[in-house]
């Protein structure tokens, strides 16, 4: 975690000030705050205290997947929830997010999905990348207007989830293996 005697760091992007506001207000309890206003001051404001970031979608001069890709260019690998009005499509599947919250939301609801991202934060890659996928699944399966029986991404992210299950499953069988051997061992 960030810099701030172990309570995460959170930054909230968006360029709406009264929902800036209210996400802080929602978070201050429990984290350390940042806020940008818009995609170029989340960039000058992003650096390695940052633990979670709270990304609005849609916003002038620059979107959140501009902020996203870049973010990622740059190399950070943050948990990264994009929190919009913006009802998801297909196109979610290839956005490197973590997880992705439509507007409006309460408090709850941002603490228990940020909770999850910051302890994901030190989960391995493929358990990283499967709840992305989770996440993602989840999200166009409440969307009404989505067929997800006619979409070739759809299937293809379906596959690469049970890839990914395989093998975390096989790591897992593999430690529950090894460990009662290395306690052995160790007599």
């Amino acid at each position: 975690m960030g810099n701030n005697g172990g309570q995460a760091t959170v930054l909230v992007v968006d360029d709406e000030p009264a929902l800036r506001e209210i996400y802080a207000t929602f978070l201050e309890e429990d984290y350390e705050v940042k806020i940008a206003e818009g995609g170029e001051a989340a960039l000058s404001t992003m650096d390695d205290d940052v633990d979670v970031v709270l990304l609005d979608r849609r916003m002038p001069r620059m979107s959140g997947s501009e902020v996203l890709d870049r973010l990622r260019k740059r190399g950070y690998t943050v948990p990264v929830m994009m929190v919009t009005a913006v009802a998801p499509q297909e196109d979610i599947i290839t956005m490197p997010f973590d997880d992705y919250l439509v507007k409006p939301i309460d408090r709850e609801g941002l603490l228990a999905k940020i909770d999850i991202l910051v302890s994901q934060a030190h989960l391995d890659r493929k358990s990283r990348e499967f709840y992305q996928l989770a996440s993602k699944r989840a999200t166009l399966e409440t969307q009404d207007s989505f067929d997800h029986t006619a979409s070739a991404e759809y299937q293809q992210l379906v596959d690469r989830m049970e890839m990914l299950r395989s093998e975390l499953n096989e790591t897992l069988d593999d430690l529950i293996e090894e460990e009662p051997r290395a306690a052995f061992q160790s007599l």
